[in-house]
């Protein structure tokens, strides 16, 4: 009996170490899901926009559109962005009809750590992405 009585606990001592343990690689592997789910929205909402803007008539209508949309996907996508900064470079629309040009959107969000991994968690987490989508080459650029 001398075995087994210095034994006594053993399993509830083991129990007491890896349930924590097990509990921690659970939360790192949803938090770990849950920022690259974000990474994938931004990406999205980059390309989203650029092809938004590539679709209209002038630069001006152009970034307009790409903001829009990119807010709008942002919203309905459930993530929640303390900053959202569209950056949509135009300068295709300068180029001759004819010509290949393109236009390319820039997206950067700020998401608070308390929306991706613990409830309360300070900080931020900084996501961005960058699209490009291409003009019609025979389409009036304005």
């Amino acid at each position: 009996m001398t075995g087994t009585a210095s034994e006594r606990g053993a399993a509830a001592v083991e129990f007491a170490v890896i349930v924590p343990a097990l509990g921690l690689l659970i939360a790192l592997t949803i938090g770990t899901a849950r920022v690259w789910y974000a990474q994938t929205v931004v990406e999205q909402i980059a390309g989203t926009s650029a092809r938004a803007a590539s679709l209209a008539h002038t630069a001006s209508d152009a970034r307009l559109a790409a903001e829009r949309i990119a807010r709008a996907q942002a919203s309905t996508t459930g993530l929640n962005c303390a900053s959202l900064t569209v950056d949509v470079d135009v300068d295709g629309f300068r180029v001759p009809v004819g010509q290949p040009a393109q236009v390319r959107s820039r997206v950067a969000c700020s998401v608070p750590l308390a929306d991706l991994i613990v409830p309360g968690w300070p900080g931020q987490w900084g996501l961005d992405a960058e699209a490009t989508s291409v003009l019609d080459r025979y389409r009036r650029r304005g």
